[in-house]
């Protein structure tokens, strides 16, 4: 794929300022400072400090980098394209993060903190015993990071560079990479932290600038519906109605049966992997478990939770604004058109942001967009790089090399940092081809055949204490292979390009993935109940603090010994299997086993998650 390929209507480097390029620049420099300063603050040459930033953040740039790292480059062209294509169904997806983030504060976060871990799939090990679900969870963490987050982010991070600079797509990936792993790298999450909250307030901002401007650029608001539904390509594929905008795209519920994101999904299947996202993937649940305490954690949620409320009006409508101002472009369906246009046959709505910030935004403006782009590229994939070399570090090289000391574990942190970068670039063109070229529909079906079994497993572990190894592991086996096999068929049989009858098998064309993830989970739900209940249960001593039920509600004493059945004691790296304990680490780690909280702050928190729901509600009812 060449970089003059997208140069369809446009010669990109012309429009390329000396203003842009000192913003991006200036933009550069400040991230590279802000990770150095952070990295300074933080003894991150222990494995707290550098995978758990030494329990010390605050709230804000908790919430800060919870929204940063799920809103990537892949959720700003991937949400841009869907709505483009679509209109503002695809909304749900952020919407529904609200009860998700409130869920793991209240819920999670407390039986999170009183087991003591610092990844996921130790906790589940703690609380089933045994190593082989902490093992295949690690495993299944690092696929999806590798094929659904790395690598989607880069993809849209280097077309957005491709289309705004007119470089090549792999020489774009090639270059962020480099500077996004080093500071990864060196810094761990202290410095992914604060860089994230950085550029939480730069994408805001810019993404705020280019909305109205875009808003401006078709008399506002009001004309949005009625321009939308004409902006149809000059070119089409003759007898069809592809390239037609759909009649419902200003609804957020649509038809259970022949919507495209249909309202019965968008509600509960998404509630299923939302909580797979939000309450118990590696990358969220790390950023929550540096809090300085329980409130901390819930008022970051919170934040997070409000930034999320923003996409409809800054990124999904700007996107469908896009298909209005230049539909020959975004809404392509000819597809030797689309590969003039982006290079892609199966279509280009992917273009639409990008293509909105290179036609609109003033010279200077123009590269804080760009450096905006990119800082939403880097905060996902160094949240990502950080939270898989700790899933790999702390889950399988520690068992592999049970006597490893902190040196080496963080050696091993930052070599496995390299290795997923090198892998992710092998799989971007295999991306380009997958799902009728929306990105963001591609996360979200590998999400959905992968997922559901972990959520199942992990809410019936927090809220049943019956539930044991044998049912958990069965279970989670059996979500794997009815997943897989969803996932072979997905790639066998992709879906009809426009105009072409669809003969897939009708678990494909009747069944949405989004319906699937909802069976899924009940179906893996199932086969752990089932197995639980015939093989005998765990001891009550053994749940201590490792259930909903089980949490010890007073200020816990540190204990003494740092074996995987007991909480670990205050010092982590005792914990973490290392020979000498240091000092700088023994306050935060045994502050954080503690789950009480000032009632006053408790308070605080509660009433403002009950506005949030309720400016939730609100919203929902009125896009409805």
């Amino acid at each position: 794929m060449e970089g003059n390929s997208t140069a369809g209507s446009f010669t990109p480097a012309q429009q390329f300022s000396v203003a842009d390029l000192v913003v991006v620049v200036v933009y550069f420099s400040l991230n590279v400072a802000v990770g150095i300063w952070s990295s300074c603050r933080v003894n991150r040459n222990t494995v707290s400090g550098y995978f758990l930033a030494g329990r010390d953040m605050a709230w804000w740039p908790i919430g800060a980098s919870l929204f940063a790292s799920s809103e990537g480059s892949g959720l700003f062209i991937g949400l841009a394209g869907t709505g483009a294509a679509g209109g503002i169904a695809v909304t749900g997806f952020e919407w529904n993060a609200t009860y998700a983030l409130l869920a793991l504060a209240w819920v999670f976060v407390p039986v999170y903190i009183s087991s003591g871990i610092v990844t996921m799939p130790e906790y589940l090990q703690r609380r089933f015993g045994g190593e082989r679900i902490r093992m295949y969870l690690s495993g299944l963490s690092l696929l999806l990071s590798i094929f659904t987050k790395i690598s989607t982010d880069l993809y849209s991070g280097a077309l957005f560079v491709q289309v705004c600079l007119g470089w090549d797509l792999y020489l774009s990936t090639v270059l962020m990479l480099v500077v996004t792993g080093l500071y990864t790298i060196v810094g761990g999450l202290v410095a992914v932290i604060y860089t994230d909250a950085l550029q939480t307030l730069i994408m805001v901002l810019g993404a705020i600038a280019l909305a109205v401007k875009a808003f401006n650029e078709i008399g506002g608001y009001p004309n949005l519906e009625e321009a939308y539904l004409k902006a149809v390509p000059s070119k089409i594929v003759p007898n069809t109605t592809c390239h037609l905008p759909r009649a419902d795209a200003m609804h957020l519920f649509r038809d259970p049966v022949s919507g495209d994101l249909p309202w019965t999904g968008m509600t509960f299947g998404l509630s299923v992997m939302a909580t797979w996202y939000w309450c118990t993937d590696q990358v969220i649940v790390q950023r929550s478990l540096s809090a300085k305490s329980l409130s901390h954690a819930k008022a970051g949620s919170i934040l997070a939770s409000y930034l999320k409320m923003l996409p409809l009006f800054v990124i999904i409508m700007p996107g469908m604004i896009s298909r209005v101002l230049y539909p020959d472009a975004v809404a392509c369906v000819d597809p030797e058109e689309c590969a003039r246009v982006c290079g892609a046959t199966v279509g280009c709505s992917n273009i639409a942001y990008p293509k909105l910030v290179v036609e609109l935004m003033p010279s200077g403006l123009r590269g804080l967009m760009i450096a905006v782009m990119m800082a939403a590229l880097m905060s996902s994939l160094t949240s990502i790089f950080n939270s898989s070399s700790t899933l790999f570090t702390m889950d399988i090289w520690r068992k592999l090399r049970p006597g490893a000391g902190e040196r080496e574990l963080l050696l091993v942190g930052r070599v496995v940092t390299v290795v997923l970068v090198a892998l992710s670039v092998v799989w971007i063109p295999i991306l380009q081809s997958s799902s009728g070229g929306q990105l963001y529909i591609y996360i979200q079906a590998v999400t959905s055949y992968l997922a559901p079994p972990v959520t199942a497993v992990f809410v019936l572990a927090v809220f049943w204490p019956r539930a044991n190894e044998q049912g958990a592991f069965w279970g989670l086996m059996a979500g794997l292979v009815l997943g897989l096999a969803r996932m072979g068929l997905e790639l066998a049989y992709p879906a009809p390009r426009c105009g072409v009858p669809d003969r897939r098998p009708w678990l494909l064309a009747d069944i949405h993935y989004l319906h699937f993830a909802v069976l899924l989970c009940a179906a893996t739900g199932a086969v752990v109940a089932g197995g639980s209940l015939l093989t005998p249960p765990l001891p009550p001593a053994r749940l201590k603090d490792l259930t909903w039920w089980t949490l010890s509600r007073e200020s816990p004493q540190p204990s003494v010994d740092g074996t995987s059945q007991g909480p670990p004691d205050g010092c982590c790296s005792a914990a973490l299997g290392s020979q000498q304990p240091s000092k700088a680490e023994g306050p935060p780690a045994a502050a954080l086993k503690d789950t009480t909280e000032p009632p006053f702050w408790a308070r605080i928190c509660g009433i403002n998650a009950v506005v949030l729901m309720c400016i939730n509600i609100f919203c929902y009812a009125y896009f409805a």
